[in-house]
């Protein structure tokens, strides 16, 4: 007994010295990561540099306006013009470069694929490392690292673009993403890997990362960024109706979670915290194409633009929102599992915070549920609209027909104040055919 107990030690106190080590601080060059102490700095053109990012990589000018110096993209898609705008702006970009999940062994196993990904990937490294815009490279995004051998292909690729990017870029260091605070994860990128440093894409779960990183730091102390945070996703623990619409906060409640958020859970004081990315800085679809967006299609500002501006600089700046505290649909909130029947009257009423001025404009519109998905990864295009005539019968309230066609759906409302600020509600309900015997 004692005898395994002292392998087991001797075990422990190997690994906690591999896992604490950490990687050697690289000769120092154009972006780099200095440990003193436990104390990691990221120096860019040889001052320390304070992350205040935002995961996407449109709006740029009204990013650094906002107190922000830094974004992070996924993919190369147009990366020369991304890398161009953002120099024009003064701000740093992190280029991600999409690996499939390790999960795909049919293209680890294929050694033709691994090559061609490859020599893709040191074309690209070798095209924008002199970039001046280029603060560092992320491997994957949200990969998953399984301990099995049978992953030995997918370590072998992974590590050969790891050590590609250390050999033909020592400016810049090398990152990757995973979902949450995984100890897995984290072993295995610490044992089998030669990452500089890990990131993480965490949202709800942040209010565990302290602890968790307490939790673990017998075995890793490296350095880390959160590379994606915000508010609740549309997934568990997010209230939704009877037939599975998660319902989602008015822009004005995101961006009161936001500040909130960051405030109570961002371990801001951790000597190895390099910084984080708000998601997401721009517009995109994500189970509604106003989930996650900061701004809309055309560039409009929510409340939560201000909430960034607050957590970069201190100071909520000077612009003014509208706010929006909940919309009523046939006097019925989104948690009254709201059922309706096919192109009957319905009617809509907005109400706002009390002391807010009226907004300028009001835009009302109906779209299908966005739950139809391929492989469980969401749409990147809005569906369409559903054609519909809304007619004003009060200042903030609508009549309108409901949809003909049986099915989920939900109903968006925008309003805009003089200075072009947008603020954001919907109320999913589910339109139902009467098929009760006469």
């Amino acid at each position: 007994m004692s005898y395994k107990l002292t392998r087991l030690s001797m075990l422990l106190m190997l690994l906690t010295f591999l896992g604490c080590s950490g990687k050697k601080n690289k000769q120092k060059g154009r972006v780099y990561i200095e440990n003193k102490e436990g104390r990691f700095t990221l120096y860019r053109a040889g001052a320390p540099y304070n992350i205040k990012g935002a995961s996407g990589f449109s709006e740029l000018q009204t990013l650094k306006e906002a107190g922000g110096n830094t974004i992070r993209i996924w993919d190369t898609v147009g990366l020369s013009a991304i890398l161009k705008k953002a120099n024009e702006n003064g701000i740093a970009v992190i280029v991600g470069l999409p690996l499939p999940e390790s999960r795909y062994l049919s293209f680890y196993d294929d050694q033709a694929k691994v090559d061609s990904q490859y020599n893709s990937i040191k074309r690209i490294v070798n095209a924008h490392k002199k970039d001046p815009a280029l603060l560092m490279w992320c491997v994957g995004n949200e990969l998953v690292f399984p301990l099995r051998p049978k992953y030995r292909s997918f370590y072998k690729a992974f590590n050969d673009i790891v050590a590609l990017i250390h050999e033909d870029d020592p400016d810049h260091p090398v990152t990757t993403t995973v979902l949450n605070f995984t100890q897995k994860d984290i072993f295995n990128i610490s044992m089998r890997t030669e990452i500089d440093l890990i990131s993480f894409n965490i949202f709800g779960a942040i209010k565990y990362l302290k602890k968790d990183l307490k939790d673990f730091s017998w075995f890793w102390k490296g350095p880390y960024l959160i590379t994606e945070w915000g508010i609740d996703g549309p997934w568990d623990g997010t209230q939704y109706t009877a037939w599975a619409a998660y319902i989602e906060p008015t822009s004005t409640k995101k961006a009161v979670q936001y500040k909130e958020r960051y405030d109570q859970y961002m371990p801001v004081n951790d000597p190895r915290y390099l910084g984080s990315f708000i998601f997401f800085w721009g517009q995109k679809q994500e189970t509604t194409h106003t989930w996650f967006s900061l701004f809309d299609e055309h560039g409009r500002k929510t409340e939560s633009v201000s909430a960034a501006a607050a957590i970069w600089t201190g100071n909520n700046g000077k612009d003014t929102f509208p706010k929006i505290n909940y919309m009523l649909l046939n006097k019925k909130g989104a948690y009254d599992n709201i059922i309706l029947k096919p192109n009957q009257p319905a009617n809509a009423e907005l109400l706002i915070e009390s002391g807010s001025l009226a907004p300028e404009k009001i835009e009302w519109e109906i779209y299908p549920e966005d739950w139809y998905r391929k492989g469980n990864v969401n749409n990147i295009v809005r569906p369409a609209a559903v054609k519909t005539k809304f007619s004003s019968t009060a200042d903030l309230q609508v009549a309108f027909n409901t949809p003909a066609k049986e099915g989920p759906y939900r109903l968006f409302v925008t309003i805009t104040n003089r200075n072009g600020n947008i603020a954001t509600s919907n109320t999913p309900f589910y339109i139902a055919e009467n098929n009760e015997k006469k």
